[in-house]
């Protein structure tokens, strides 16, 4: 079972190194960062444990055998039983299940740890592992959406206290 981590101050470092690492990647699939990410990153992550802290952010990171980051899971803007999802992970774990795992274990402790009932996601067209991720996780396509000056897909899925997929 993949075990997600909620995110702390001390995993900025592999935080910072998978972002960097797998910056062209994430870029072929999703807007890129930007230098400025990487510029201001410290200040931005200190923004992103207080939006976690103040309960309408939850940011997970999952963790390889070796302690790096290999995959980020997050839920964005909790409010009235429901939220965004968001989730990234290495190019060395694609292809292996990795990125629904994920989002399972995110889905999960969206009912448990949040008492969510309704979870939004959003991908590009072209992203076709993605939509696949999100659609073997219980997501169901809600209509057209542009992502990032792209045509893309926007999703939900219902989940309730007995969410188990």
């Amino acid at each position: 079972m993949v075990e997600l981590q909620r995110l702390r101050s001390d995993h900025a470092a592999a935080v910072l190194a998978f972002e960097a690492a797998n910056r062209a990647w994430f870029a072929a699939s999703v807007t890129d960062r930007g230098d400025a990410y990487f510029e201001q990153f410290s200040e931005r992550y200190r923004l992103l444990l207080a939006e976690q802290d103040a309960g309408t952010c939850a940011f997970h990171v999952l963790l390889g055998d070796d302690g790096a980051v290999v995959g980020r899971f997050n839920l964005y803007d909790l409010a009235n039983g429901a939220a965004d999802v968001g989730y990234r992970v290495a190019e060395q774990v694609t292809g292996l299940g990795v990125a629904t795992a994920g989002v399972l274990a995110l889905c999960r402790l969206a009912t448990e740890r949040h008492g969510l009932h309704r979870l939004r996601a959003k991908t590009r067209d072209d992203n076709v592992a993605s939509r696949r991720v999100l659609e073997k996780a219980g997501f169901v396509a809600v209509g057209p959406i542009e992502v990032a000056g792209h045509p893309g897909t926007s999703y939900e899925c219902a989940l309730d206290v007995s969410w188990d997929r």
